[in-house]
């Protein structure tokens, strides 16, 4: 076997052997533009990070309402429900804050550009793992047919 069809078979056997983790591979893996991301990053850190954590793990208790019968502030990771949302609506909870006054998060128009909401929201979702970001994003693609 001379080198070209070693190098070849060994390429071609790399790939067929894939993913070991028993995962089916993602239709639809993630792209996010990193200068989005590094300002998202930044406008989280700036403005939102202080009630909903610095990684987005929100408040203790944030299932139940705090002492002036508001919500508090949940995690924007796996473990909350930010990933329920479309990308439309959570970048209108920036926008517009707590809906009806049900808990304490300002409305940050006027305050963010539409780029910096875009930006955030798209960081937001990077804190998903890879299966809630796919269930996320096939919710998507159903809720528009």
């Amino acid at each position: 076997m001379n080198i070209k069809s070693f190098v070849l078979l060994s390429a071609l056997l790399l790939a067929a052997c894939g993913d070991k983790t028993g995962e089916p591979q993602k239709k639809n893996a993630r792209h996010y533009d990193e200068k989005t991301l590094s300002m998202g990053d930044r406008v989280f850190h700036t403005h939102c990070a202080e009630c909903h954590g610095y990684n987005g793990e929100g408040k203790p208790g944030w299932e139940q309402p705090g002492p002036d019968g508001k919500l508090l502030p949940p995690p924007l990771d796996n473990n909350g429900r930010s990933w329920r949302l479309s990308g439309m609506q959570i970048q209108q909870f920036i926008l517009h804050g707590s809906p009806d006054g049900r808990g304490n998060m300002p409305a940050w128009k006027g305050k963010l550009t539409e780029q910096e909401i875009a930006a955030v929201s798209a960081w937001i979702t990077s804190l998903w793992s890879d299966q809630v970001y796919l269930d996320w994003q096939t919710k998507a693609e159903h809720s528009t047919q």
